[in-house]
């Protein structure tokens, strides 16, 4: 199924139905008296999270939701019918917004969360409702109220507790396949990742929503590559894993490059904890890994995780440290409270 995280859609709840004018016309009755009933209330639209979807590709090919008009009153008192509601079911950490795309509507981030986008229009009162000691017969009747439409926008932000940043064959794909279930497409050139990835991931008998974004170049943020346009797939993550490939010629350079598309992107995204981690810890020689780990330290004062996602060295430690994150989070204390959770590839 093709992934789609954004799309606009029209919608149009139902008007309410007219009240009707009547009078009782029987046999051996006379002057029956007004009996028009009521006419029923327009459907509302609803929008609602469910588990089991993870992408709005349905509102590709259907953008348009109008719900009927409700029944008309008729005589005898018989009020017109409902018109059913339209339940808009979309996945779970889904924002709707307001047409200009800017102003939230709703955040949809758990799973039975639901919000009413358009409210259906009352019926209108039969003339019987209108009957009264000084105006025994009334021949008028009021409309149905008309419904509200308008257009939204659906925007898809998945809901990940940790989730992987960098350059372009850093290894994020092959981390996130080693560590849980997920496989994502892995490939020794660029942009293999085209799509975010969520995997499950299970450390210190807890577990966590790993999610691995396509990979960001130097002027992401001004559309270079596959641009910045997945980057809010992170936004709802308690802590990010920053992933630099050992092997490149300048570790310090790439990681400069990442956190310089973070801030373009979101400063809030960028204050986020961030482990880093020194990936293909394989394809280096012991030497070669430290003089590369002591010019890192040295240039950006931090001491990086030194990991390697084929092979599996220290990745363990990595998840469990990512979890030790996660964990005061859910917890609901600060970033603060968890700034001395751990010292070693650590950025508060």
């Amino acid at each position: 199924m093709k992934f789609l995280d954004e799309a606009k859609i029209y919608v149009r709840s139902g008007d309410g139905g007219a009240g009707s004018v009547s009078f009782r016309r029987e046999k051996f009755i006379e002057m029956g008296g007004p009996d028009g009933g009521d006419g029923g209330k327009g459907g509302d639209i609803w929008a609602e999270a469910v588990d089991g979807l993870n992408t709005l590709i349905d509102y590709r090919y259907q953008q348009h939701f109008k719900v009927r008009t409700a029944g008309h009153g008729m005589g005898r008192l018989r009020a017109g019918a409902n018109s059913p509601d339209i339940v808009i079911k979309v996945p779970v950490g889904t924002q709707i917004f307001e047409e200009d795309n800017e102003t939230l509507i709703a955040d949809l981030d758990q799973a039975g969360a639901r919000v009413r986008l358009a409210r259906g229009g009352n019926g209108g009162f039969g003339n019987a409702y209108f009957k009264s000691a000084t105006n025994r017969a009334p021949r008028h009747a009021n409309p149905g109220q008309e419904g509200e439409e308008r257009w939204l926008w659906l925007r898809l932000k998945l809901i990940a507790d940790a989730g992987l940043v960098g350059l372009p064959n850093a290894g994020k794909s092959t981390l996130l396949a080693a560590v849980s279930a997920a496989r994502p497409k892995i490939a020794d050139y660029p942009f293999t990742t085209l799509i975010p990835q969520l995997g499950v991931v299970r450390a210190a008998g807890q577990s966590f929503v790993l999610a691995d974004i396509p990979g960001l170049i130097e002027g992401a943020h001004l559309g270079h590559g596959l641009g910045t346009k997945f980057l809010g797939h992170v936004e709802r993550c308690a802590v990010l894993l920053h992933l630099i490939d050992a092997s490149a010629d300048d570790p310090v350079a790439a990681y400069r490059i990442i956190r310089k598309e973070l801030q373009a992107y979101s400063p809030v995204l960028a204050e986020k904890p961030e482990i880093v981690a020194l990936n293909k810890s394989d394809l280096l020689t012991a030497a070669e890994l430290t003089k590369k780990m002591n010019d890192f330290k040295r240039r950006v004062k931090l001491t990086p995780l030194v990991i390697s996602g084929a092979t599996g060295d220290n990745v363990d430690l990595a998840m469990k440290k990512l979890l030790t994150v996660i964990a005061k989070a859910r917890q609901g204390q600060t970033r603060e409270d968890a700034e001395g959770v751990t010292t070693e590839g650590w950025r508060p």
